[in-house]
């Protein structure tokens, strides 16, 4: 949990996201899935700290006693939320608006964790970053834990990692790129992370 708001993320991919933001200081953050609201709340406190940015959260259903939680939160001032389809239509001009122009965006999609919905997630929120920002398309691994508990027959191959390398291969204007660590003094050099490829970056 995050400030009370539960988190459903491994906590070093947390970290290492919270560096990205430093690093880039985006205006914007968009991510897609709400959850219980603590990755929002988690965005929100380091856009307070640092004295700039807000978080647009997008879910298809926020549920009342999670959307209440949120709204009643010290960095509810930080945060808009938006109820529907991240892929629909209406729901992209929703985010748009929210977004002035020149402003720097970062993208975190944590919603609907299939190939082909993630894949329409990177074609249109890769369309709202800069060249140098990331759409970070988390929970790739799903493919590597296929067989456990709770995992589905087609995780092998319907999974965002998938969508990720069939959207830069029709893409040429995206890579995926490990963003560098800022500071390491260990012999580990790669993330340990759920998220595998997960950050995929406009180059053009």
């Amino acid at each position: 949990a995050w400030m009370g708001r539960p988190i459903i993320q491994l906590p070093e991919d947390m970290v290492r996201l919270q560096e990205v933001i430093y690093t880039l200081q985006p205006d914007v953050l968009v991510e897609t899935g709400v959850a219980h609201g603590g990755s929002l709340i988690f965005y929100a406190s380091l856009f307070e700290a640092m004295g700039k940015g807000r978080v647009v959260g997008v879910d298809i259903e926020i549920r009342p006693h999670n959307r209440e939680a949120i709204e009643k939160h010290p960095m509810k001032k930080r945060i808009e939320l938006i109820e529907g389809s991240s892929t629909a239509p209406e729901v992209l001009e929703q985010v748009k608006a929210l977004i002035k122009p020149g402003e720097k965006v970062l993208v975190v999609l944590d919603s609907n964790h299939t190939r082909d919905h993630v894949l329409d997630e990177l074609r249109a929120y890769g369309e709202l970053i800069e060249v140098g920002s990331y759409v970070v398309a988390t929970d790739g691994i799903m493919a590597q834990v296929k067989g456990g508990p709770r995992t589905g027959e087609d995780w092998d191959w319907n999974n965002p990692q998938r969508a990720v390398h069939d959207f830069v291969a029709e893409n040429k204007r995206f890579i995926i790129e490990e963003p560098a660590f800022p500071f390491n003094e260990g012999a580990v050099t790669e993330r340990v992370t759920y998220w595998p490829d997960a950050f995929v970056k406009r180059i053009a």
